[in-house]
């Protein structure tokens, strides 16, 4: 009998309590690829298998970020999903996108990050349509990202660090002129229309602006 797809989460995930730094970062780094992705708060461990739906609105919205600072002439550092993480606050995070903006010349020639010496993300995405057991906007304020964009499958939010806390933006600080409204648009079309299509109609409002 064929599995109903469309009836599986759209991400699962697993919660461990009581782990030792040592060993959250022995398995994240003897793990194969970036799943599952994992989170830590000192000493809780979140595990989180993404499935399609996650993963197309996270690489829809990075594309989006990758289309924009090409079209205005941004330079950025895209890293992923890489794992940053803090011994000395005994937290982690794995991000759907994450990108260097304001340092990307620094970070360029750099193999690994090192957030002891290193400056964070100047932005990070995160999909989040299920709850995570970690606040994971306390953690990344703790962490010293700049800027945060949440998107909770129905909807998009951007939040911008400051003295401490985030406060909630119509418009990125990061990337001025991309705005809450015009990732919306394109977000809500995104069972319409295919990836690519979407992708050069947005390329195409960029030029026209």
């Amino acid at each position: 009998m064929p599995i109903e797809t469309q009836n599986l989460p759209a991400e699962t995930r697993t919660v461990m309590e009581h782990i030792e730094w040592d060993t959250y970062v022995d398995l994240a780094e003897q793990r194969r690829g970036s799943v599952p992705r994992m989170t830590y708060d000192q000493g809780v461990l979140e595990l989180m298998n993404p499935r399609r739906q996650h993963e197309g609105i996270g690489r829809l919205l990075g594309r989006m970020v990758e289309t924009f600072t090409e079209v205005r002439g941004i330079e950025i550092q895209s890293v992923a999903s890489t794992t940053f993480k803090r011994r000395d606050l005994k937290q982690g995070f794995e991000a759907d996108e994450s990108y260097y903006i304001e340092h990307a010349e620094q970070i360029r020639v750099k193999e690994e990050v090192d957030l002891l010496v290193d400056p964070p993300p100047d932005l990070v995405i995160e999909v989040e349509i299920t709850t995570s057991a970690i606040h994971k906007l306390k953690l990344f304020a703790a962490m010293g990202i700049p800027e945060v964009w949440r998107h909770d499958d129905d909807s998009l939010r951007m939040f911008r660090l400051a003295k401490g806390e985030y406060r909630e933006i119509a418009e990125s600080v990061s990337l001025p002129g991309f705005t809450v409204a015009m990732a919306t648009e394109l977000l809500i079309q995104r069972f319409d229309v295919g990836e690519t299509a979407l992708v050069r109609s947005f390329r195409a409002s960029l030029a026209g602006v």
